[in-house]
């Protein structure tokens, strides 16, 4: 039987991020995904995201199996604009479909009939700002146009997505940092910037039909959302200086910049000097990114070094995050447990265990971990 997908508690906030690692795997495993195939899953990912009012952190397509790194806002408390849902209508719809609803909103506006204008805005809402929406529909668009150009029938995937609430902060940026270095692990490339089918790969290089711009606004909020940074393009070369030597530690192929931090941090002196140099950098530049402090940014380039493997946690772990998060999550969530349970937070283990006592999940796996 089939259990209700766990989404976050406070889904409805408009100060608390809802923030989600899914993932999607072809029937069979097979390898299908080719080029083509990957670029038309991206445009379909990049259609619905301006229609539902989701957007995409990171993401990664593989030759058999997808990940999504999402947040899903509230829907905006007074509902869209006329104009707002037409914006949304030309992301999927042709320009005379999007016509007969103008007509039909302006002709029920015109006669007062507010509740023929409400219920023509219900018939498509209720797909935006909705997780299992938003992923069912790219999974269809794919699946009918994939069915359609290789002449078959049935379903592309194998069963419906995983989903993993992620805490914003230290476990966003890891998790997308992991999305990021699938095809890496996966032996494709030896650098994500040359994979052009992830966030990282857009957004160093745009990729044949690519939206550098996006990419970029995604990773900028996937790395800094605790802090409230929103989809800021213009913050890229900030953080991407940050996002790059994490990646590099993950190859184990620390740039000469890394290993000097590294360095630094683990020398008082040295990191006293360079948290002067970032305080006098803040001052004089108003607009900057305020960086996390040096113990915090040390923990995040010691556990870097596990991205480059298989982290299970990441997509069996039903949530992740610092302990205090998890522990609320499964609090918010009590009766999807058993009452013996006393509390959510589980330590990982295996090839995650540097994230240990900084990173949470809230389930205790012991196999292939």
């Amino acid at each position: 039987m089939r259990h209700a997908r766990w989404l976050a508690p406070w889904k409805d906030s408009r100060e608390k991020p809802a923030i989600y690692h899914c993932i999607s795997r072809v029937v069979d495993r097979r390898f299908v995904l080719g080029d083509v195939e990957r670029e038309q899953f991206r445009t379909y990912m990049r259609m619905y995201e301006n229609f539902s009012g989701i957007r995409v952190l990171a993401y990664c397509v593989m030759s058999n199996h997808v990940h999504l790194l999402l947040e899903v806002p509230p829907m905006p408390a007074d509902g869209l604009t006329d104009a707002e849902l037409l914006g949304r209508l030309r992301a999927i719809y042709s320009e005379s479909i999007v016509a007969e609803v103008e007509i039909q909103l302006t002709a029920a506006r015109t006669k007062g009939l507010s509740v023929v204008a409400e219920e023509i805005h219900q018939r498509y809402t209720y797909r935006m700002h909705n997780l299992s929406q938003y992923m069912k529909t790219v999974m269809q668009r794919i699946t009918q146009w994939y069915n359609r150009q290789n002449e078959r029938k049935g379903t592309l995937w194998e069963e419906r997505f995983k989903s993993v609430i992620v805490e914003s902060g230290i476990a966003a940026r890891m998790m997308a940092a992991y999305i990021d270095l699938n095809p890496v692990r996966a032996g494709m490339v030896t650098d994500p910037a040359k994979y052009r089918w992830s966030s990282y790969g857009e957004a160093i290089g745009g990729g044949a039909k690519g939206n550098a711009k996006k990419a970029r606004e995604g990773l900028v909020r996937a790395s800094m959302s605790h802090k409230d940074l929103g989809f800021d393009a213009t913050k890229w070369n900030e953080v991407a200086k940050i996002y790059r030597k994490m990646l590099g530690v993950a190859l184990e192929r620390k740039s000469g910049e890394a290993k000097a931090q590294v360095t630094a941090f683990k020398n008082k002196r040295l990191a006293a000097v360079t948290q002067k140099s970032l305080q006098h950098r803040e001052k004089s530049d108003p607009n900057s990114i305020k960086h996390d402090d040096n113990k915090t940014v040390l923990q995040e380039m010691k556990m870097a070094a596990m991205l480059g493997h298989r982290i299970r946690y990441f997509s069996d772990g039903a949530v992740i995050g610092s302990k205090i998060f998890v522990n609320e999550t499964f609090a918010q969530a009590r009766e999807k447990f058993s009452g013996k349970r006393k509390d959510g937070a589980r330590k990982m283990r295996g090839a995650a265990e540097s994230a240990a006592g900084i990173l949470w999940s809230a389930r205790d796996l012991r196999l292939q971990v």
